[in-house]
Order: structure tokens, then sequence, then C-alpha cells
């Protein structure tokens, strides 16, 4: 898969390191990738499995390069298509320095998420969890119930309108 650069800065520096979103279908892993890259590379669709390849992209945060991967939601059982998009999921992973496990906060943890990170456990890569679309600040208290996940306090983001990922940025930037 070709790596693209996207963003308006373009730096000669190696990049610090690879970061996948990984999450079940329709947690706003493709949304994310769009914010974090900042104009609309990845298609964002409610259907699920919109995403089925994964697609490797240079974004900048604070002038450090990463390569961001997003992938098509993982899915412990499926038909053909959704198993094939799962592995391409998990093989994204297993090349990633750094996991961004997206969960959303409006739904709560679900049997996929947890099959996810359990998925997640084995690969022993650093995960951060973001709970996502916790679009204001009444959702806050929702997301603590993602820690039984087991990865670290989560950070509420909301990808589609960009709440608190430059925060989730600055802790990639610092994982890696």
């Amino acid at each position: 898969m070709a790596t693209q650069r996207i963003n308006k800065y373009v730096s000669n520096q190696r990049p610090i390191g690879k970061v996948a979103i990984i999450g079940r279908p329709n947690v706003g892993k493709s949304t994310l990738i769009n914010r974090i890259v900042g104009k609309q590379v990845a298609i964002v669709d409610a259907k699920p499995g919109v995403t089925r390849d994964h697609k490797t992209l240079i974004a900048n945060w604070r002038g450090y390069d990463f390569e961001i991967i997003d992938t098509g939601g993982w899915l412990a059982s499926g038909g053909t298509l959704e198993n094939k998009i799962s592995e391409q999921a998990e093989a994204a992973a297993k090349q990633a320095d750094l996991i961004i496990f997206m969960a959303d906060v409006t739904v709560g943890i679900t049997d996929e998420d947890l099959s996810v990170a359990d998925m997640l456990r084995r690969l022993s890569i650093p995960v951060i969890t973001a709970a996502n679309k916790a679009d204001g600040s009444s959702r806050d208290n929702d997301a603590w119930e993602f820690m039984r996940f087991g990865f670290g306090e989560p950070i509420n983001i909301s990808a589609l309108h960009g709440r608190m990922t430059g925060d989730l940025l600055d802790r990639v930037v610092e994982e890696l």
C-alpha cells in the first residue's frame, strides 16, 4: 500500500513511527483520519464496511511526522468480506508502533469492542483508547467505562468536530 503525504507542511524528516487506528465498524476511524490530515482522504459513510483496505498516510503534529494507517472495521466473526477486512486491520496493527483503539462512547462497550481489545492485547503494542463521538462535555463521564479494556485512561474525542483531537495527537507524539 502506498504512503501518501497529505498535509500543508512538507518536511524532510523521517516519520517518528507508525500509528494504526483500529476498532469495530462505524466508530469513526476514517473521520479521525480526515481530521488528522486536514482534508477528506478517507471515505466516511454511515453504512459499515466502506473502508476495506488499509491506507497509510503521513501526518504531522507539532512538527513531528508520523505514518497513520486507516483500517476497515475489525469483527471477530462475519462473512468472507468481513473476515478479509478484519485480517487486513490486524495486519496493519501488527506493523504499527502505536495503536489508537477507537470505540463509540454513545453506544458503550460492545462484545465486538471486547474482541478487538483481546486481539490488541495479544499484539503487545502500546494502545491509546479514544472514546469517540463525545461531542460535548456531557459525555466525559461516559468514557470511564472504557478503562475496562486495560489500556489506561481513555481520551474522549469527537473526530467529527475536532473536540480533544489535539490532546489525542499530543499523546500519540509522546508515545512515539
